[in-house]
């Protein structure tokens, strides 16, 4: 008799139970349905066609999951060629372990070598037959290896494998196109072979540039000593003579000479030390600065050496 009142008490229990939790549940699913019950049948029509791409998206996206990478040998030749065209050289060294004939491709090793050296005797001659440009980036590569730890050395390899010839201005077209050279022994070697350093002054035009920003640009691609000695002298002394061959028009309009340049460069030196060293705090102000430069070269104008002043302050060092 206990036991069938308690098992009519626990049947009624779970019955509530069960019925405030379908409650719960259809309470839930009005809340969620509400905005879809209260839009216009074009707005519910949208929002189904949104639900319905966007599980359209999920399912593309899980087949290409499943696909893995796309198959580079399956496009166009000319469109994979443009994609890994993007590729360094070790990227596509890489890319030759799964598509072998596209990461051997002439082409892009041929773009490889002049995008980073942009100059080589062996570009303007016949090629043999079988010649390889994969083969010609890794012998470039280890020339300027080597010549980063010793120039000379790294020169001589280069001649070696007839990518090179042995001729100044060869040298100092290879020297000006390539990036890959350590600055400290391309002074090096600049300073031991000046033929060459003379060929590579007269690569520069400084047409129509303003002095400072010609000194920048020299100085970018050969690098100014540490210290004031008798390299420093022959590099502004090239220099001057190469920036009045380029402008004739200023050295008639303002009285430029490669006298008056070489004692304006020097002057741009030793502001720029002044305004950018943190040791000197007592600035030398544009007053001072026309007043000193004026002395040494006095055909020059003050407006022309203000703007000198007003260069070097706003942009900074002419030789960093």
């Amino acid at each position: 008799m206990g036991q069938g009142l308690w098992r009519v008490v626990r049947n009624q229990q779970l019955q509530q139970e069960y019925s405030e939790q379908c409650y719960l549940q259809r309470s839930e699913r009005r809340r969620r349905m509400a905005p879809l019950l209260s839009e216009t049948p074009t707005q519910s029509r949208r929002t189904l066609q949104c639900h319905a791409d966007l599980g359209h998206l999920l399912r593309a996206r899980k087949a290409k999951e499943e696909q893995g990478f796309i198959d580079l040998d399956m496009l166009p030749p000319e469109l994979s060629i443009t994609i890994l065209s993007y590729l360094n050289a070790t990227d596509l060294c890489l890319a030759s372990c799964v598509w072998q004939e596209l990461g051997n491709d002439e082409y892009l090793w041929q773009g490889l070598c002049k995008s980073t050296w942009g100059h080589c005797s062996i570009y303007n001659r016949l090629l043999p037959p079988g010649f390889s440009y994969r083969k010609l980036y890794m012998q470039l590569d280890e020339g300027s290896l080597t010549f980063n730890a010793n120039p000379q050395e790294g020169i001589t390899y280069l001649m070696s494998k007839s990518i090179l010839v042995d001729h100044p201005k060869e040298i100092a077209k290879f020297i000006f196109y390539t990036r890959t050279l350590n600055w400290k022994m391309l002074r090096i070697y600049l300073d031991e072979r000046r033929d060459v350093l003379d060929e590579l002054v007269t690569l520069h035009n400084f047409s129509n540039q303003f002095l400072p920003n010609a000194l920048r640009d020299f100085f970018r691609h050969i690098h100014a000593p540490e210290e004031r000695g008798e390299y420093l002298e022959t590099l502004i002394t090239k220099f001057s003579h190469r920036f009045c061959a380029c402008n004739p028009a200023l050295v008639r309009e303002v009285g430029l000479t490669p006298d008056a340049v070489y004692v304006l460069c020097y002057s741009l030196i030793l502001l720029s030390i002044d305004l950018t060293s943190p040791h000197v705090k007592n600035k030398m102000s544009k007053r001072e600065f026309i007043r000193n430069t004026r002395r040494a070269a006095q055909n020059i104008s003050e407006d022309f050496v203000g703007h000198l002043y007003d260069n070097i302050y706003l942009i900074g060092h002419v030789a960093a």
